[in-house]
């Protein structure tokens, strides 16, 4: 073997291992994420707990409580037939939970977040909450389940809860759909005559008529996450009753 080809070889050699040991590195760090989140929610859990001792009747203690653990806390959201039940959590922006978990270390993960425009305050006609699409089967991974039959067939699954500081509420499904990526349902302020536009745009989308019937004075939460590439979005759309 001339000298060339060894020099080859090895050259071909110590980029395999350069490779091997950066997906290494990547695989032992996505496991991290997810074992560190796994221990997060097991001392949610913990603290919810604690809402045997809440004396307030009028507030949530899901989001009462959580606050102690981090204060961005707007609210607890349950979907049956799904994995999710978590806290909600707002930023000043829809970047900083992309990547930050609920006790605001760096994640892969990130964590279920609200839209930073929405105001919790009765006045929102479009609370927005976002999460990520993991393959662990965390975060929002199962909102995909809302897109098949036996989904939809169940109707305890057509009921949302999601609690906040001042309002224990829940919502009922009216619209499910995969689009691609875009802004226009994640619109957060209408006027009523624009409302019942949007409204009735996000309905028509449905892969199913759900036979809800929402008019420009309700009030809406809409559920959004990747599908399985970053080319489209899943996304639930559900009327406060």
């Amino acid at each position: 073997m001339t000298k060339t080809k060894k020099t080859i070889i090895a050259l071909i050699l110590s980029i395999l291992m350069v490779v091997a040991i950066f997906s290494a590195v990547k695989i032992i760090a996505y496991f991290t994420d997810m074992n560190e989140n796994e221990h997060v929610l097991s001392e949610i859990s913990d603290f919810i707990n604690q809402k045997d001792n809440f004396e307030d009747d009028e507030k949530s203690p899901e989001a009462v409580l959580l606050r102690d653990i981090n204060p961005d806390t707007v609210g607890y959201l349950t979907v049956n037939g799904t994995n999710i039940k978590y806290p909600v959590v707002q930023a000043k922006d829809n970047d900083y939970y992309l990547c930050h978990n609920f006790k605001k270390n760096s994640n892969r993960a990130g964590w279920i977040f609200a839209d930073y425009r929405n105001k919790f305050d009765g006045t929102d006609k479009n609370i927005v909450i976002y999460g990520h699409n993991m393959k662990n089967g965390s975060m929002f991974s199962s909102l995909k389940n809302v897109l098949t039959n036996n989904w939809q067939e169940k109707k305890e699954n057509m009921y949302i809860n999601f609690n906040t500081e001042n309002a224990n509420s829940t919502y009922k499904v009216f619209s499910v759909y995969k689009i691609e990526a875009e802004e226009y349902y994640t619109t957060t302020a209408f006027n009523n005559k624009n409302f019942q536009i949007f409204v009735d745009n996000i309905k028509a989308r449905s892969n199913k008529n759900f036979n809800v019937d929402v008019k420009s004075k309700d009030q809406i939460l809409t559920l959004s996450t990747c599908a399985d590439d970053d080319r489209y979005r899943v996304v639930l759309h559900a009327v406060k009753v």
